[in-house]
């Protein structure tokens, strides 16, 4: 609450924007409110008495409620009520539209949230009592699901079983207003069967994400250009994709390049008639995804396709269970994964045959095969034909669903196999080199206790250590004799910063791995993940001096982490002679302005073929 209260809202006042109490509503405006009310909401409401005939009703998950105190004035009797306030319509109610005195295109646009109308029309909703109070509260229930996949004879249905379940979670936070009587507190608590601890007393609205209807208000001025994503130079012909990738590897860099491409490479598989076979991982596709629509045209076309959908991706069951259905009625071969573990892998093997014989292309990314996500999230994806990974591809689908028990591959650090064993056998290489190693990290996440004590050893050894980690890092950085060689840089901006890269400097003659894996036990333990090297000499440079350094030199949207597990901006470290440096909004401009020089520079020149 203190980013709406310090921040959000005082600089939504600025532009003219006030979401105000109803109290602070002239008459008339109120007279206007109670109008629409009438009109707009009060048909909707249902209001659920709570005696001994009357039980608590099932509350949803992160539903917001009123709590109601009335009284009987005959018998002198208090009684409690449950309001739902309704999501179907708008909770912010725009004044404008109810007054007609005022201008066309007021200076200042006024809003009421919908809970306080409510709150202050009850007596629709109780005639002939007493309103004694009404307080907004909200319930989180658990929503995880515990799967027991070793008993279950048919996963998809016992996923379809457990997300009806998922509705009737036990309650694990209650958010309430911050004025909300014991009593009332009381009962919920009670009834709700939780504990002191789980009661949150916020001060300001519960239930921020409805924040995002005041993004639908016409005020360009107030929101981010549309971003128009660029297509990389060697996709800028008509030429066939296939060629394309027999003669070179290509690279994306999403959102900033298009993810088009990626479609447009499924959807040329699915026509063309030398193509045999298409496999491919599926984790969070989205709404109406057109790679879907394209792996079941290929099937219509006769091409042998074969689809793992993980319907244990988080939040997203219900939407991989409708597309696994609608797969599978198409005729496509769908398989649900291993018994015990995610499949988080971004992976599609194309096969074609050609006149010289049988060819493989694969697309592998760091991100999901999701047209939405695409465009607010940063992301790696590869192209090649590559025959040694393109066998390794043919082996990992191959371990997905059939019996295989492979454990190397020939360029994938494939997890829960060997990546691993791996990634800490190039950190181990780093640490030899000393102070002539260098290791950079971009990941969401680093948590795995055996890596973060890996790479202790190596800033003890002298390596210097560089850490792009947007979310939750359990290293410290900076700890005198532990880790002082290692800094820890999260930049936080209008994109959400998924890409995983791993670099390995080996004295010039480096390593670069990119993939979907985050250094966390359950991603390296519990999940299949990819990661793939960038062995293009060329394009490994060009991602550690346009990719991972311009992340490290953000002193706009970066924070820097402090021994003590704090962030500090790096606004308030950066010099005060030299401008901030927005590294997302570098790439927005189409990197027009030379990037940063390096803070850390690496110790040797990296080695190019010739």
């Amino acid at each position: 609450m203190n980013c709406w209260h310090e921040h959000l809202y005082p600089q939504l006042v600025e532009v003219g924007i006030r979401i105000l109490s109803y109290e602070e509503f002239k008459k008339r405006h109120q007279k206007k409110l109670s109008n629409y009310f009438e009109r707009e909401i009060f048909p909707v409401l249902t209001p659920l008495a709570f005696d001994p005939g009357h039980p608590l009703p099932h509350i949803s998950n992160l539903s917001l409620n009123l709590a109601v105190e009335i009284r009987d004035p005959d018998a002198g009797e208090t009684h409690f009520a449950r309001v739902k306030v309704p999501s179907t319509l708008p909770r912010f109610v725009p004044l404008k539209p109810y007054d007609p005195d005022e201008l066309s295109k007021p200076s200042v646009q006024k809003f009421a949230l919908m809970e306080q109308v409510i709150a202050a029309n009850l007596d629709r909703l109780f005639p002939g009592m007493e309103i004694v109070a009404a307080y907004p509260f909200r319930i989180t229930r658990n929503t995880d699901m515990e799967i027991q996949e070793e008993e279950a004879d048919d996963l998809l249905l016992t996923m379809e079983k457990n997300l009806r379940q998922r509705h009737f979670g036990s309650v694990v936070r209650l958010g309430i207003a911050e004025d909300t009587s014991e009593n009332i507190r009381n009962i919920l608590m009670t009834n709700l069967r939780i504990g002191v601890n789980d009661m949150y007393p916020v001060k300001g609205p519960l239930g921020l994400n409805s924040l995002w209807e005041l993004h639908g208000l016409d005020r360009p001025e107030l929101k981010d250009e549309t971003l128009i994503p660029s297509l990389p130079a060697p996709l800028q012909t008509d030429e066939n994709i296939f060629r394309i990738l027999k003669r070179q590897d290509v690279l994306l860099h999403h959102p900033y390049e298009s993810f088009l491409p990626v479609v447009e490479f499924v959807e040329t598989a699915a026509t063309d008639p030398n193509v045999l076979a298409i496999k491919q991982t599926l984790y969070r596709v989205g709404p109406n995804p057109a790679i879907v629509q394209a792996l079941m045209k290929a099937r219509e076309n006769g091409k042998q396709v074969t689809v793992l959908v993980e319907l244990k991706a988080r939040f997203d069951e219900e939407s991989n269970i409708e597309w696994a259905r609608a797969l599978e009625r198409a005729g496509v071969h769908v398989v649900y994964g291993l018994i015990g573990l995610k499949t988080h892998c971004k992976l599609c093997l194309v096969v074609r045959k050609e006149p010289d014989g049988t060819h493989r292309y694969i697309h592998v990314a760091t991100g999901n095969y999701n047209t939405f996500t695409a465009r607010i999230y940063t992301d790696l994806g590869f192209m090649t034909a590559n025959e040694a990974m393109g066998a390794d591809a043919s082996d990992l689908f191959n371990y997905l669903t059939g019996y295989s028990k492979q454990a190397e591959y020939r360029k994938f650090l494939v997890a829960p196999a060997n990546l691993r064993a791996k990634l800490l056998a190039l950190i181990e290489r780093e640490t030899k080199h000393g102070s002539q190693g260098y290791i950079i990290m971009k990941a969401n996440a680093l948590v795995d206790r055996e890596m973060i004590q890996a790479l202790y050893r190596a800033s003890q050894a002298g390596v210097p250590i560089d850490l792009n980690i947007r979310g939750i890092c359990c290293l410290r950085p900076g700890v005198p004799g532990v880790s002082d060689n290692i800094r820890v840089i999260s930049v936080v901006g209008r994109f959400l910063e998924h890409s995983r890269i791993y670099y390995f400097h080996n004295r010039g003659d480096s390593a670069m791995y990119i993939g979907s894996a985050d250094l966390m036990p359950r991603n390296i333990d519990r999940r299949v993940e990819v990661l793939f090297p960038i062995e293009d000499p060329e394009m490994r440079r060009d991602i550690v001096d346009n990719i991972l350094n311009i992340g490290l030199n953000d002193t706009e949207k970066g924070h820097i982490l402090q021994a003590d597990g704090t962030y500090i901006p790096c606004q308030l470290t950066a010099a005060e002679s030299e401008p901030l440096f927005n590294s997302q909004m570098w790439f927005l401009n189409g990197r027009s302005q030379p990037p940063p020089p390096p803070q850390l520079p690496t110790p040797i020149e990296e080695k190019t073929e010739g």
